[in-house]
């Protein structure tokens, strides 16, 4: 009895083996796996945001040959940290692995949180302006993009994207009652606003029209600006359309590229083509070798409301005239020999 008491009290005595000492390390352990996880998950998700890469996988089970760029980031992450490999994925518990969407969402969230802090900080007391576009998704759903412009401490014009808002309807009273929702989350007074732009060219000029007119009656000074080249892009389509030879000269132009890149067999005909020619004239001296010159390129396409598309759609058929022509040649010859077919 007497040694068996003895026992007793020098177990009683070493603390480390103190059942409240065992559960201790093991709670410390726990939280500095869970640290280590909760860091390596948000690190991908930083990385992914960064990117501006897709975070979900068409099929993320564990026999997939890819389980999204999240997952795989993860393990990518894993095989090169032996500490990240003994704590996450298949190495962490089942009710705490810190991957599901729930908890990339969680992450996101808390991201967007930061950014949007960081940049309402940077505004600070000054003055600002508004800019606002309408946007549609798949599901056809209207929001609008929501961009601040201020001038920060060290006199730079600075741009930043802060959301996009989802509006229900697209009535003024519905876009305006979210800018004041946008205000109010942030703490921005319309007092301090001094611009607003929208979209001049959108389905929805009447609606920001009327949109602008509530914001100037409850702040005189926040003066609608139109887009500078969005403005000069559709007064020089306005004006060159009323000219006849400027008009076909471009409806033209437009058909010759339409015709051209109309299918891939041409495209290819005309890559093929191209690269012949430059071949040649780097063989020549004519041009000059070097990063980022003489690169695969095709004609584009201009569009009335894209400021600078009719400038590069010249520009792209001046370099890639001599090949155009032969491939209006090809397709000239092959429309000859199917007509002798029938």
């Amino acid at each position: 009895m007497h040694n068996q008491a003895w026992r007793n009290c020098e177990a009683l005595m070493k603390e480390k083996k103190h059942i409240e000492t065992i559960i201790s390390k093991q709670l410390k352990q726990a939280k500095k796996d869970y640290r280590i996880r909760l860091k390596a998950s948000v690190d991908c998700v930083r990385f992914l945001l960064h990117q501006g890469l897709a975070f979900y996988g068409h099929d993320e089970s564990d026999n997939s040959l890819n389980q999204g760029n999240f997952l795989e980031l993860l393990q990518f992450a894993s095989s090169l940290n032996d500490d990240i490999r003994n704590v996450t994925l298949k190495n962490a518990p089942e009710n705490m692995k810190l991957t599901s969407p729930d908890i990339q969402k969680d992450i996101v969230n808390v991201v967007v949180i930061e950014t949007v802090n960081i940049i309402i900080q940077d505004i600070g007391d000054s003055l600002f302006s508004i800019l606002v576009d309408e946007s549609r998704d798949i599901s056809t759903n209207e929001h609008m993009a929501i961009v601040l412009r201020y001038v920060n401490n060290k006199g730079q014009v600075i741009e930043r994207f802060i959301c996009i808002e989802h509006v229900p309807s697209t009535t003024s009273l519905s876009l305006k009652f979210a800018i004041d929702k946008l205000f109010s989350r942030y703490n921005l007074s319309i007092s301090r606003l001094r611009g607003q732009g929208y979209n001049g060219a959108s389905n929805m000029q009447g609606e920001f029209n009327s949109l602008k007119t509530l914001i100037l009656k409850e702040n005189s000074y926040a003066f609608y600006i139109h887009c500078s080249a969005h403005q000069l892009q559709l007064a020089l389509v306005a004006v060159a359309k009323k000219h006849t030879q400027i008009e076909l000269f471009f409806s033209s132009i437009a058909s010759v590229v339409n015709v051209v890149g109309a299918s891939a067999k041409r495209s290819d005909i005309l890559q093929d083509k191209q690269g012949i020619i430059i071949a040649k004239a780097l063989q020549n001296g004519e041009i000059s070798s070097g990063c980022g010159l003489n690169q695969h390129t095709s004609l584009k396409c201009f569009g009335d409301t894209s400021w600078g598309s009719h400038y590069s759609t010249l520009i792209s058929l001046i370099i890639m005239f001599s090949s155009t022509i032969e491939v209006l040649e090809v397709i000239v010859d092959d429309g000859s020999k199917s007509e002798q077919k029938i």
